[in-house]
């Protein structure tokens, strides 16, 4: 059995969750709705303000699933509550960023701006001109959406440009030296 699937999830007040016949998921929140089709190898049970979890077979493969079902539907559960964030900050001369409706638009040295729009269930905010929060209830696609605006410029080693999650080491290299 997997340790982490053993483990209960909690439903605090103010979040609707139900559980269809198919395993397919649906968690109701103050901050949106979110929906998961989990797999019929786990059977889930809600008692009283808990959810449990509880594999069908003792294969291998049901174990490594057990512990993702209840891990996907706790996110859920803590999206809706309090909501995931991922905060970027760019580093490098003329790099900024501002918040233009749903649009981020950013300088990052190329010609022209770079403009993204935020998707949809997904807020950033430009706290100063060279830091953003990424915030949403989803946490695949909170982190998917930082991954793509630090895919416009990944920190390079020389002089660390780049934009870069906040916390995040970047290892330094040696430039070339003269004779």
């Amino acid at each position: 059995m997997s340790r982490i699937g053993k483990k209960a999830v909690t439903v605090p007040a103010g979040v609707e969750v139900t559980i269809d016949e198919k395993n397919f998921v649906t968690v109701k929140g103050p901050k949106g709705t979110l929906t998961q089709q989990c797999s019929s190898m786990i059977k889930i049970e809600k008692q009283g303000d808990t959810l449990v979890f509880t594999e069908n077979s003792d294969s291998r493969e049901v174990g490594a699933q057990h512990g993702l079902t209840r891990t996907l539907v706790n996110n859920m559960v803590v999206g809706v509550t309090t909501g995931f964030e991922k905060k970027l900050q760019m580093i490098g001369v003329g790099y900024k960023a501002e918040k233009k409706g749903k649009d981020l638009v950013m300088q990052l040295g190329y010609s022209h701006p770079v403009i993204m729009t935020d998707p949809e269930g997904i807020t950033t905010e430009v706290t100063s001109p060279t830091e953003i929060t990424v915030k949403g209830a989803d946490k695949a696609l909170v982190g998917n959406y930082a991954a793509n605006i630090r895919k416009w410029r990944q920190p390079e080693p020389y002089k660390g440009k780049g934009i870069r999650y906040v916390g995040e080491v970047v290892l330094r290299k040696e430039g070339k030296t003269g004779k």
